[in-house]
This record gives C-alpha cells, structure tokens and sequence, in this order.
C-alpha cells in the first residue's frame, strides 16, 4: 500500500501543470525523490489549446476576431533515483518548465495579427535527500536549465514601431538551486514535502530585426521565478488517498525588455509582463485491485493583478479538473491522465493599452508515463 499511495500522488502529474499560470509548464516536481528503492519514469504529453478573443470595438469599429491563437504543444519528462544508502538517496529530473507557443494568425485580429511568441526550456534538476529517522528527511540540490525562444510583433497595436518587429533570444543556460524538508508517517502514508525553487539568471544574446530593415546585436538579463511548493498527502481509508499541493512563483521577476524596441519605443519595453500566482490542487486516489488505481483532482490558480495581460500570454489565472489511472504489474506502472482546463478571461494589452478581449477559452492536456522499479 505504501508504495502505491506514493506513486499514486505522482499520478496527477502526468498531465500536471501543461498549460498553467504565465509561462509555467509543469510546478517543477520533485515527488520522485520519495519512490521506494531504484526507479526510473518517462512520460510525455501534449496539450490542445483553444484560445481566441476579438479586437476591443472601441479601438476597431470591426471588432475583428483573432482566431484561435493557442498553438498546441509537446512536453517530455525522464527521471531516475537510486538509494545510496538505508539514509541517503539521489535522484536526477529532466523536465520542460517554462514554456509558450502563441500565433496570432494573419488575417484574424486587425490589431494583433501577425503576432507570435515561441519559447522553449530544458531543465536538469539533480537532488539529494537525507532522511534523519522515518519521519524527518531533507532535500536539496542545483537546477541546470536551457532557454531559448523567438518574438514578432505585427498588426495595427504596434504602429508606433513601424506595425513590425521580430526577436530572437538565443539559447542560455544557468544555474539554480533547490531545498526542501519533508515529514512522514508511513504508517497511515502521510507526508508533507516543502521545497524551495531559487530563481535562476539568464543573460541573453538577441537578435533584433526592426520594420525597416535594420538590425541589432543586443542582450538583456532575465529570471526565471523562485518559487515554493507545498505537496501533502495522507490515507484517508483503506486503499484511499487525500493529496493537494499549493504553489506560489514570483512570475513578476521574469521580464524580457528589449534595449532596441526599448530605444525606438523610447521607454522600457517588457515583452512578458506577468504577475505572481498562487495554485491549488486538492484530490483524491483510490485503488481499485492489486493492479489497477485512479486519481480526480480539481485545481485553481490565482493570479495577482487586473486582466491586463501580455498579448503573447492571453489568460488571466485558471480552473481544472484532471483525471488519472494507473496500471501496475510487477514492478512496472504505467499511468495516464487526461485534464480539462478553463482558462481565465483577460485583456490583451500591449504596453498597458487594451487592444483585445480573451474570454471562454480552455486546454485539454493528455499524458502518459511509465515507470520501472528495479
């Protein structure tokens, strides 16, 4: 039993945090640090976004619609953990956590159209825990993460830099840290694991294309938020779990200003700008036989600030519901999840100027993992 309301919680994960708050992706997890003995996973999911709105009408008579603007995307995780001895353990993650994929399509939004946003991130997260008795362990290690990305801004909200202007942030990697403390009581398998994410430095080359042509060589320095997860789980009846999480990140601190859009504009230009967000996830695992279990989890994320959100990030905070099973033979699991996920109404507002409303969109995330104990 221990060993499935373990990996039962981790179960929720598969399709976790796949279109969450600003350009958070997955909530940075470390649960696999708690599996029993030797234990490599692999997982994989995909997200299908909807997400379209319409010109603001007082700024364009036509009130032209965007289309939809959400581009769907990928995520792949891997991780393995081994005990080094009956106190020390290590375990080695590899996720995707920040993220964005948004296309304004040419021809939709009269104020926006032609606008894109692509990022991407790899992280590599190698941790160690130390228990001091059944009870008492922690948790700790450095966090080395790649991101890269590219920005065109096009259509009428952008006339004053020439309707037109293209990015590219080239590729940086640097280093984090991060600890935790956790408690247990195996006994009626429960646990409470706080752990802190430090927020990580990126010092960026770019590549900028202005509408006339010219271009420039430029950098910029950018972070990536600290962030603190509170992961609790304990049984609640035979073969029956109680889990939930809370997750706060300073998505404030992650800006991209640019110095020459910043220097046409003549003001500093934030391309992101996001506000903090605190998520919530409360949920219940159940196992049905020796080989089969399932996860119902209903999670809220609340987002600090008006609806005035970046046109390259149009959703103000969220609401969702994910669905789990899992499959055990052996020593061998394998889990799918499937969420649902409202995304919250926003303004899109370059600049601080309301361009165009977001509203009545959604995700659905599907995810698969399997995981081998040995």
């Amino acid at each position: 039993m221990k060993r499935y309301l373990a990996t039962s919680a981790a179960l929720a994960l598969v399709s976790g945090g796949a279109m969450a708050s600003g350009l958070d992706r997955t909530g940075q997890p470390i649960g696999i640090i708690f599996e029993e003995g030797s234990y490599v996973e692999f997982s994989a999911a995909t997200t299908s976004v909807d997400l379209s709105g319409n010109d603001r009408t007082n700024l364009n008579p036509a009130g032209s619609a965007s289309g939809d603007v959400g581009e769907r995307f990928n995520m792949f995780g891997a991780g393995y953990k081994r005990d080094i001895n009956e106190q020390l353990s290590f375990a080695l993650i590899f996720d995707q956590p920040w993220g964005v994929d948004v296309n304004y399509p040419v021809g939709g939004s009269a104020l926006l159209g032609g606008t894109t946003a692509q990022a991407d991130s790899n992280a590599l997260t190698a941790l160690l825990r130390y228990k001091f008795n059944e009870r008492f362990s922690v948790h700790g290690g450095i966090r080395y993460q790649e991101i890269d990305g590219e920005i065109n801004l096009a259509g009428a909200a952008y006339t004053s830099i020439g309707g037109q202007y293209n990015v590219r942030v080239n590729k940086d990697g640097a280093f984090g840290w991060v600890a935790g403390v956790a408690y247990e009581v195996p006994e009626i398998a429960l646990r409470a694991a706080l752990t802190y994410s430090s927020e990580i430095e990126h010092d960026f080359d770019l590549n900028e294309t202005f509408a006339t042509g010219a271009t420039a060589a430029t950098s910029t320095k950018t972070k990536t938020p600290q962030s603190v997860n509170l992961d609790l789980q304990t049984g609640i009846a035979k073969d029956t779990l109680l889990f939930g999480g809370i997750r706060w990140a300073e998505h404030s601190v992650t800006d991209l200003v640019v110095p020459g859009l910043s220097g046409l504009a003549r003001r500093s230009v934030d391309l992101i700008d996001l506000d903090d967000s605190i998520t919530y996830t409360l949920g219940v695992g159940r196992k049905f036989n020796e080989n089969w279990s399932g996860s119902l989890a209903l999670i809220y994320a609340d987002v600090d600030g008006d609806q005035l959100v970046s046109p390259l990030a149009p959703t103000h905070g969220y609401e969702a519901i994910r669905l789990g099973v899992q499959y055990k033979q052996d020593q061998m699991t394998v889990s799918a999840g499937i969420r649902y996920t409202d995304l919250g109404d926003a303004v899109a507002s370059p600049g601080g100027n309301p361009v165009a409303d977001f509203r009545d969109n959604k995700a659905i995330s599907i995810g698969v993992k399997v995981g081998y104990h040995f």
